[in-house]
């Protein structure tokens, strides 16, 4: 395992220059950004003179090779929009990305492991339907009409929660609900498939001989083992929270990474976009690999070679 995972940490390395060299090549090719960042009054000797000042008028290649000694080193250049480095500005806005999705994660698992075993448990019987009924309706409903209803009840009718902002405990509630609603409704169908599948294995069977509890049986064998898909669709789901959450950051004005990269796209400003996007591709391959750890854990039969 431990070989398996230095292999993977090394993996990062060409990963990151990939990224980095599409995200590059994409930025500077999709818009002019001396224009953005100069007035409508700006003569041509100002567009020359900033040209050469963000170092534009040289080759493609040269740039890149700059950018990315300059990058290796943390530094990814100053966002005009902001007037500061442009990493810093990332870092500032993580840790509110990774609190807003731990705490959707959270409540997406707290009410999905519950409904999911239940409903595989109570197959095609009332219970179970109403669960599937559930979880097609909580998957359906958009997240701005979700975070919009959720204010209009708890805090303008109720008054008892926050409308916006980022605060205390209570400023997280309603975002992480509103996005947590349909990861359990996606989670809720994953883990009941994967638990139908399990219940009907021969281990299963061979443990219910054995006169093992109802109970025993499902928490001790089929769950654990059930969850494996469980483990990935959560971890591909937390990456796309970081940097993904758009829509619920705006109706809730979470101070996020997502709201923030999304404004530096509009008003392309490339710093900011090729930092962002440089940590979220790092996120991405570290959760990975600890996904791939948690197999291991879950399953030992799960080799790494």
């Amino acid at each position: 395992m431990g070989k398996y995972v230095f292999k993977s940490l090394l993996q990062i390395i060409p990963v990151l220059f990939i990224v980095s060299l599409i995200v590059f090549v994409l930025v500077r090719v999709t818009g002019d950004p001396v224009a953005l960042m100069l007035p409508e009054t700006a003569t041509a000797e100002d567009r020359a003179v900033l040209t050469q000042a963000l170092g534009l008028d040289q080759p493609l290649y040269t740039q890149y090779v700059k950018f990315l000694g300059n990058a290796i080193q943390g530094d990814f250049g100053q966002s005009f929009r902001y007037g500061q480095p442009a990493l810093e500005l990332v870092l500032e806005r993580l840790p509110a990305s990774f609190e807003l999705a731990a705490a959707a994660m959270f409540f997406a698992v707290l009410m999905a492991v519950p409904l999911g075993v239940i409903s595989a448990v109570k197959r095609n019987t009332f219970t179970d339907l109403l669960i599937s009924g559930i979880s097609v309706i909580g998957k359906a409903m958009p997240n701005f009409w979700m975070g919009i209803m959720l204010i209009l009840l708890f805090s303008v009718m109720l008054g008892v929660l926050p409308v916006s902002g980022r605060g205390g405990l209570s400023h997280l509630i309603l975002p992480a609900f509103t996005l947590g609603v349909g990861l359990a409704a996606q989670m809720t169908r994953l883990i009941r498939s994967s638990m139908l599948e399990i219940l009907n294995q021969d281990y299963i069977r061979t443990a219910r001989s054995k006169g093992l509890g109802r109970l025993t049986v499902i928490v001790r064998h089929a769950f654990r083992n059930g969850l494996i898909p469980v483990v990935t669709i959560m971890s591909l789901q937390f990456t796309s929270l970081i940097g993904g959450t758009l829509i619920t950051e705006t109706v809730f004005s979470w101070p996020g990474l997502g709201q923030l990269l999304v404004v530096a796209v509009n008003t392309h400003d490339m710093a900011i976009v090729q930092a962002a996007v440089f940590v979220i591709a790092l996120i991405v391959v570290l959760v990975n690999i600890l996904t791939d750890v948690s197999y291991r854990l879950l399953d030992p039969r799960i080799k790494y070679d």
